[in-house]
């Protein structure tokens, strides 16, 4: 909401009295939680009748420092006209914004002009599409971290490091930048692994099968995932169906202790901030730059303590890298950066020509994946053999583990049992919420979509079919999504179900079958029309 010309019609305004200056010439006013969620933002709210706003000559947009109970957070200013929002004497504050001075609503606040981001040059320099330094990257890095960037400043700092790709080592300045403006955890172990994909496949929920089989067999595994932003479910919110994945830091690193594992969301932890900030602007922009990805995955891993990483480069006609040699030259970039940051990483390219498992959308994720773990007769076949086949390159970390023997060691975990138990003991650890796969809380509506014609399924859409799925409602509705019937390769009759849409409310089942309608992400050939992609499994 930024300043308005004139009142809304009906509104009834009325003069604000003066304001007095404190003692150290600083106006105090009343800290109010203002109830709108402006996603990662820091965003502060004066009345535009304040007699502060008005001598202290602030402007809509503009940057300001709010300190309160000896701590201060940065945010951008927004100016209103409606004292149901904010009074004359108060500054309102964002619902995550507020949460970071840790007081009580009507607490006196002062507020005044945030400095300039010091590495506002070097911003410039990149624009221009100039090379930085070590020195700049740390700058701007920490600078973004700490909030002191607008969006417009961090919206050009993105398109500028797309448009003017970095070379390799200026994406390891930047990556180590974002280490350095975090916290970093230490586990003090000799071998910490992790598993890590680049997104872009829908139902791709690997990670939540890998854990507990490395763990079960003695690796240390500290999963920090993320939300989805564009996609229909992440990591964590498709973890969250099962248990808690908002932990504090300190109860983070006793449940790794206790486990060897965790699955928690990664936001609480304060690991690489300045990647949870850029993320926010790169999504909607939909820029995914070989560097920013580079950076962003691996400045988490560091900063979780890992030191051993499997990542999955999904290759597919509409996954994010279309082509063998445009992975080929993301892998070389993500192991020369990996190297330098010391870190041991196995880059596995995969078959990303279509969703992986049934479900997509976080109930019907974690469906499949409990099914995994029971060894259900409906479990989905494919997913299960990634995640065996990822697990099986992260147990060859162990040096008592011959190459070649981890697929074997992973199945054996995975069919005894093991894996399951160690899945569970880490939902109780973090606190379970009693998912029964079997009886899945589903959105209430649900529709169809069926084959038009008799043939094979030769296409799978990733993006149409996650778009249907976010339409439907997914992630916020977490029983909301697609449920898969056909994959690639299977032959289909006219009226065939393709897939199921979940949707919880009318307007999103509307939504979806409209968009499904116009595209069902589903096409229907002949059998040599299945299109082939040449990956390692």
């Amino acid at each position: 909401m930024s300043e308005a010309n004139a009142a809304a019609p009906g509104l009834k305004l009325s003069p604000c009295p003066p304001v007095e200056h404190g003692a150290d010439g600083r106006v105090p006013l009343k800290l109010r939680r203002v109830a709108i969620d402006t996603w990662r933002e820091n965003v502060a709210y004066l009345h535009r009748d304040c007699d502060l706003y008005r001598a202290e000559g602030f402007q809509a947009l503009n940057k300001v420092e709010v300190r309160a109970n000896g701590r201060k957070v940065l945010a951008t200013l927004n100016v209103t006209l409606d004292p149901r929002i904010v009074k004359c004497d108060e500054i309102g504050l964002s619902m995550e914004a507020f949460a970071q001075l840790g007081v009580e609503p009507g607490h006196p606040a002062t507020i005044e002009q945030a400095e300039p981001p010091v590495s506002i040059a070097a911003l410039h320099r990149k624009i221009a599409g100039e090379r930085l330094t070590r020195e700049e990257f740390h700058a701007i890095a920490r600078d973004i971290a700490e909030h002191r960037y607008s969006k417009i400043e961090l919206s050009a700092f993105v398109v500028a490091t797309h448009a003017s790709e970095l070379d390799r080592e200026e994406v390891y300045f930047l990556t180590e930048g974002m280490i350095a403006a975090g916290q970093r955890l230490d586990w003090r172990e000799r071998l910490v692994v992790d598993k890590h994909c680049i997104g872009g496949i829908p139902g791709n929920r690997t990670s939540m099968l890998v854990v507990p089989i490395v763990a079960a067999h003695g690796l240390v595994c500290p999963k920090t995932s993320s939300r989805a932003i564009t996609s229909p479910a992440g990591t964590a919110d498709t973890m969250e169906v099962l248990a808690e994945v908002e932990l504090p830091i300190e109860r983070l690193q006793e449940i790794v202790r206790a486990h060897r594992a965790c699955l928690a969301w990664g936001g609480t932890a304060q690991l690489s901030p300045a990647d949870d900030v850029l993320i926010a602007v790169e999504r909607p922009l939909s820029l995914d730059s070989p560097a920013q990805m580079v950076a962003s995955i691996l400045s988490k891993k560091v900063a979780a303590g890992s030191n051993h990483l499997v990542l999955d480069i999904p290759v597919g006609p509409t996954a994010k890298v279309r082509s063998m040699p445009e992975a080929q030259r993301l892998r070389r970039l993500f192991e020369y950066v990996a190297r330098r940051l010391g870190i041991s990483i196995d880059v596995v390219i995969t078959d990303g020509r279509q969703p992986i498992g049934q479900g997509i959308g976080p109930v019907l994720e974690a469906r499949d994946v409990m099914r995994v773990l029971q060894n259900h007769p409906l479990a989905p076949i494919d997913l299960r053999q990634k995640a065996l086949r990822l697990a099986g390159r992260l147990l060859e970390c162990d040096p008592d583990i011959r190459g070649g023997d981890g697929y074997g060691i992973a199945r054996d975990i995975l069919d005894s049992g093991r894996a399951l138990e160690k899945m569970m003991a880490l939902i109780e650890a973090q606190g379970a919420r009693g998912f029964d796969p079997e009886r899945a809380p589903l959105a209430r509506h649900r529709f169809e979509v069926t084959a038009p014609r008799d043939g094979v399924v030769t296409g799978i859409d990733n993006l149409q079919i996650a778009r249907i799925a976010r339409l439907a409602g997914a992630p916020k509705v977490a029983g909301a999504g697609v449920d898969l019937m056909r994959k690639l390769g299977e032959p289909v009759r006219a009226g065939d179900v393709l897939y199921h849409v979940y949707a919880e409310y009318p307007a999103d089942v509307e939504f979806a079958r409209e968009a499904s309608a116009r595209a069902s992400g589903y096409t229907i050939g002949a059998p040599h029309e299945v299109p082939q992609v040449y990956v390692e499994f």
